[in-house]
């Protein structure tokens, strides 16, 4: 399966010092958080995948900006403390590009093609507010898959609330972090990160077309 149905283009400052991820056939690879601002001031904080053959370390600290491109992979991650699997996301770079500055306008797009693989949660806010969320199956090279989140608004979240579990599907939208609180028990409660995609444009692929 062709890279173009999983395209993740972002821009700008690393946040973080690089740590070791793993290593795949004496390849190593690395990670690191790239902070990204939106028009509202929030900021996204997303986790960068590298292979340490593409990338020139030494210029690679925090507070340099970047231009990354490459595709959103996921991976199950067994966590002992809930004794279950958890899906975990990352921007994994197929090519850096380091920058004398960020750009005014930090990009941060995405284009998914995949397949719906579970039912969409459509909702609705306490303020009236429609909202859907996704998990959707994009096919890589060696019969993989990536299973990725994503959250729609408006009048895309009641079209995804319609779609069916092996439905063909395109997205675009871009990447987010979000903050939630998780509650261990009275005392306890853990500040935690989730990842998703927040689609602008969803759309069903037409098949005949795709064969042609």
């Amino acid at each position: 399966m062709d890279s173009g149905n999983n395209i993740i283009d972002i821009g700008g400052r690393i946040c973080s010092e690089f740590s070791f991820s793993h290593e795949i056939y004496g390849e190593g690879f690395w990670r690191f958080d790239v902070e990204i601002g939106r028009l509202s001031g929030h900021n996204d904080v997303l986790p960068v995948t590298v292979s340490e053959r593409i990338v020139e370390r030494d210029k690679m600290h925090p507070g340099a900006a970047v231009r990354i491109s490459g595709q959103i992979r996921s991976y199950n991650n067994y966590v002992e403390a809930d004794r279950k699997n958890k899906l975990v996301l990352t921007v994994f770079a197929r090519d850096v590009e380091i920058l004398s500055d960020v750009p005014q306008s930090q990009p941060n797009e995405v284009f998914l093609d995949g397949y719906l693989c579970k039912p969409a949660i459509y909702r609705t806010t306490p303020f009236g507010r429609e909202i859907s969320d996704l998990l959707v199956a994009v096919n890589r090279s060696y019969n993989k898959s990536d299973y990725i989140p994503c959250i729609t608004w408006g009048r895309n979240a009641r079209f995804a609330g319609k779609l069916e579990v092996g439905d063909h599907i395109r997205l675009w939208g871009r990447m987010q972090s979000r903050q939630y609180q998780k509650k261990l028990s009275e005392d306890n409660i853990l500040e935690k990160t989730a990842y998703e995609v927040s689609v602008a444009k969803i759309e069903l692929a037409d098949e005949e077309s795709d064969e042609e």
